[in-house]
């Protein structure tokens, strides 16, 4: 018989080809391509349980192949939720049941209208498209007055659509309702003609937007005039501010601000700033009052005297008593609602105060219906069940439209749910089609089926696997760590959690290279040995190939990485099928177990001893104090030989043994791979002494069972010259 040394160094010399020698043997090669093919249709607990194939086979895999039997018991470990501390499975002492459940996804569907990433992002781009609207106003302003200098006709002028909407929102029309032709039969009118198409009209509206403009009948402009005058662009720059936001944007506060400091000074009395709402409004805004504040309560406010402790502004208001005194001590009116003969309305120190508190309150109500809107939207967004409730609700669609800039597009339900739903990978779907790029990026911020049912979001990772990298990264940077270190690594998860929801192609992913390190961290590499351009090739090869470049790397844990993500052939997304209970990575780190748990029972049949280093070998990263070997008794027996350890020891206190286990043993050096190395050619050197093993003659000279005393060290050193190592 062959020394457990040479037996051990033999397989492990070339992990990846000892395995797919046991891929190949006939049974191992039927149940690993039934479970490939059949793990993908189970779609609950009780599938899986009744298909003693799949289930033994993942049982094996995981070294629970003894608890097949316990079916009762495993449907408590596959119901866990394992975002719970005290759920079953996370109760549980051995290690072994939790990763089981951590393979599968049973109990938490993956279908959702929205990831908290998409949330967050349509929430973003909606506050940016609100922030950035004074600028889109300023900027077509720009474009129109550059531009309309440059009209020589009234057909040049309309058939510039940018000109033509400006123009339009201006004046409140509705670019949905208003044809070219009306537009070009009141712009050519006489407004001077009782009989033309203008006054027929008899709107105001219509004929203001024909005094705007210096077009005559035949649509041509008078010799050396231009489409509008200075004061008729000003005008309509103004009106174009004031009409073209449903809301107060900022460039709209200060048009307010100019028209309020210019025209407070003609008022004389409380019944001439009632009288201009415009005014009014901008008093009202200015002082912090509710927008539905009365004229009569105004006129009192400002009629108070301030020095009476019974006035209106002294007695009146509530929670806004001190706003009722601080408008009234902003104006000069007397009691009577008149000025003094020499007061202004307004001294300048006044009116600074005013328009200062209009240039900080003048948002507040679109402010306090935006939180409202954005609160609504995601409080209800994780209660949608299809695509049908999202687009019947209006104030939901109301947020989604404006982030995109497509409420005033005027879609019907019907086209926004060929939106919602059209296939994004699929180049010739509806969202496609429209060669919009506002449509596809509102298709993509939700995740409804063709159908118009909620599917899995479309992520880099599932959430099932951002989970468990998260969690395997805190593990490895607080195994030896302090609880500040600990803390550290679960913000840096927070930070992967949140970020790795937002990467939608593999460039985006590897061009983030923090985002790369914490991957490699999690799966027990060192970041600092690993090329970005080397993980580039890993992710470009065929997981299904055993050739391909990936699969010929010793290094399993890469063939782990790639297949944890959702990238396809061209870096880009598949989103995958919603109620998956099995990610990619989980069949491979399933079918990967299994063939390890085969090569140990093979190996064992032969050599008991190449089976414990083997099964050591494969545990040791999951080994992070004294503890956890001695829970373990067949790591436990790979110490006691390696340290030649008594075996009366085992009855001692169990503090007593892990004491003595750290005096023997430094744990880190389990997962130092050199050190775990010799720690096993040690184990497997001495194996066959403690066990007395039939060997060869050779073997037992070697070994020093034949009374020479040759050290455990010299003995690994003459195995391995034996070897050519």
């Amino acid at each position: 018989m062959v020394s457990t040394y040479i037996d051990y160094n033999l397989i492990t010399r070339d992990m990846r080809a000892s395995l797919n020698r046991v891929s190949i043997q006939p049974l191992v090669a039927r149940e690993a391509e039934y479970y490939k093919a059949n793990i993908g249709k189970v779609t609950s607990v009780d599938e899986f349980l009744d298909d003693y194939r799949l289930y033994s086979y993942a049982m094996k895999a995981h070294g629970l192949e003894d608890m097949t039997y316990a079916v009762a018991f495993m449907r408590k470990v596959l119901e866990s939720d394992l975002k719970d501390d005290n759920s079953f499975a996370n109760r549980l002492t051995d290690e072994r049941y939790r990763n089981f459940a951590e393979a599968f996804s049973f109990g938490s569907s993956t279908a959702v209208a929205q990831t908290d990433a998409q949330t967050d992002a349509l929430i973003g781009l909606y506050s940016e498209t609100i922030a950035n609207e004074s600028n889109v106003l300023n900027a077509e302003t720009s474009y129109y007055n550059a531009v309309i200098d440059t009209v020589t006709d009234v057909d040049q002028f309309l058939g510039n659509e940018r000109l033509r909407t400006y123009a339009m929102k201006a004046f409140d029309f509705d670019p949905k309702y208003t044809s070219y032709s009306h537009l070009r039969q009141i712009l050519t009118s006489d407004v001077n003609d009782p009989n033309s198409y203008v006054n027929k009209l008899g709107s105001s509206t219509a004929l203001d937007f024909a005094k705007a403009f210096n077009f005559q009948t035949d649509g041509s402009l008078p010799t050396s005039t231009l489409a509008q005058s200075a004061a008729q662009k000003s005008a309509i720059n103004e009106n174009y501010i004031l009409n073209a936001s449903d809301r107060v944007t900022s460039a709209e506060a200060l048009l307010n601000k100019g028209y309020y400091e210019a025209t407070i000074g003609s008022i004389t009395t409380v019944a001439d700033l009632k009288s201009n709402t415009r005014l009014l409004n901008y008093v009202v805004t200015a002082f912090g009052l509710p927008p539905s504040t009365l004229t009569t309560t105004v006129e009192n406010i400002l009629t108070s005297d301030l020095d009476d402790p019974n006035s209106y502004a002294n007695t009146m208001g509530g929670e806004h008593n001190a706003a009722y005194k601080v408008m009234a001590a902003a104006f000069n009116f007397q009691t009577d609602g008149t000025l003094a003969s020499s007061d202004p309305a307004q001294t300048a120190a006044q009116m600074a105060t005013t328009s200062d508190g209009y240039m900080v309150h003048y948002n507040d109500k679109d402010d306090a219906a935006d939180e409202a809107l954005i609160s609504r939207f995601k409080m209800l967004v994780n209660t949608l069940t299809s695509v049908d409730n999202l687009l019947n609700d209006s104030s939901m669609m109301t947020l989604a439209l404006r982030a995109f800039g497509l409420e005033e597009e005027g879609d019907s339900l019907r086209k926004l749910r060929k939106v919602l739903t059209s296939d994004l990978g699929d180049p010739d779907s509806y969202a496609n089609s429209l060669r919009d790029e506002r449509y596809v990026k509102l298709a993509k911020a939700f995740n409804f089926e063709p159908d118009g049912t909620l599917g899995a979001p479309k992520l880099a990772q599932s959430e099932a696997e951002i989970l468990n990298t998260s969690k395997a990264y805190v593990i490895e940077k607080s195994r030896f760590g302090t609880d500040e270190d600990k803390a550290k690594a679960t913000e840096e998860a927070k930070y992967y959690s949140a970020e790795i929801e937002k990467i939608e192609t593999l460039d985006d992913f590897l061009g983030n290279r923090r985002l790369v390190d914490f991957v490699l961290v999690a799966a027990g590499i060192d970041p600092e040995t690993v090329e970005t351009s080397y993980l580039r090739e890993m992710f470009a090869s065929d997981l299904d190939d055993p050739e391909s470049f990936i699969n010929t790397e010793s290094d399993t844990r890469y063939r782990e990485i790639v297949a944890s993500f959702n990238f396809d052939i061209d870096g880009k997304l598949a989103r995958g099928a919603a109620g998956e209970i099995q990610t990619r990575r989980g069949i491979i780190a399933t079918m990967d177990l299994y063939l390890n748990q085969t090569l140990e029972e093979n190996a064992g049949a032969d050599n008991a001893g190449v089976r414990l280093a083997l099964y050591f070998k494969r545990m040791a990263s999951d080994v992070n104090t004294a503890y956890d070997l001695l829970a373990d008794s067949a790591l436990m027996q790979v110490v006691r030989t390696a340290f030649s350890i008594p075996q009366e020891m085992a009855s001692s206190d169990i503090d007593v043994q892990a004491e003595y286990i750290k005096r023997v043993l430094d744990i880190a050096d389990l997962h130092d791979p050199e050190k775990l190395e010799k720690l096993l050619q040690r184990f497997t050197a001495l194996y066959d002494v403690e066990n007395n093993t039939d060997v060869s003659p050779a073997a037992i000279v070697l070994s020093g069972s034949g009374g020479f005393g040759i050290s455990a060290d010299t003995l690994m050193q003459l195995t391995q010259l034996r070897m050519g190592g």
